[in-house]
């Protein structure tokens, strides 16, 4: 059996972001009906500056964001609103769906703005993160709708409302 996902904490405020993150990242999978046992997933928990730089390295955009994904393969539908080409269990290949970083002065700075409990909105970046992961995006209208639709459904399935509203 696997750990799911792998967690770095590059800051102390992130303490009960490993038991968050096995969480809602098995709630995405398990949603989508993969087996989280069978994947793998690295999570960098951090702060502003760190996601700074990443999001400068990575995105050309040097300043903070609340969560960044890298996904180790690209599973995107070609026809928006369309399913992506999820990974499958049955391919070792397919094991590590990549990485995803969060930054804590971020999320904790929007959740207070929103009027969210912390934990709610990390628990929303983090299955967000991985929808990326597994090749779910919102640029265009329909696959943004898609991923919304998901979130929203496997936040209910934790006991969290809807974040767009």
């Amino acid at each position: 059996m696997n750990n799911l996902v792998d967690c770095v904490l590059e800051d102390d405020r992130w303490a009960d972001l490993q038991a968050r993150a096995d969480t809602a990242c098995a709630a995405t999978l398990t949603h989508l009906n993969l087996p989280a046992d069978d994947f793998e997933i690295s999570l960098l928990g951090c702060d502003d500056a760190r996601i700074a730089e990443l999001n400068a390295d990575f995105r050309g955009k040097p300043q903070p964001t609340n969560v960044l994904s890298w996904p180790s393969d690209e599973r995107a539908a070609e026809e928006d609103g369309a399913m992506p080409e999820l990974p499958s269990a049955d391919n070792p290949m397919d094991a590590e769906l990549g990485d995803i970083a969060i930054a804590y002065e971020t999320c904790a700075r929007e959740a207070a703005e929103q009027g969210k409990p912390m934990e709610e909105h990390v628990t929303h970046l983090l299955v967000h993160g991985t929808l990326h992961l597994l090749g779910f995006d919102h640029i265009r209208p329909k696959d943004a709708s898609l991923m919304e639709g998901l979130e929203v459904e496997i936040l209910a399935s934790l006991g969290i409302g809807n974040p767009y509203e």
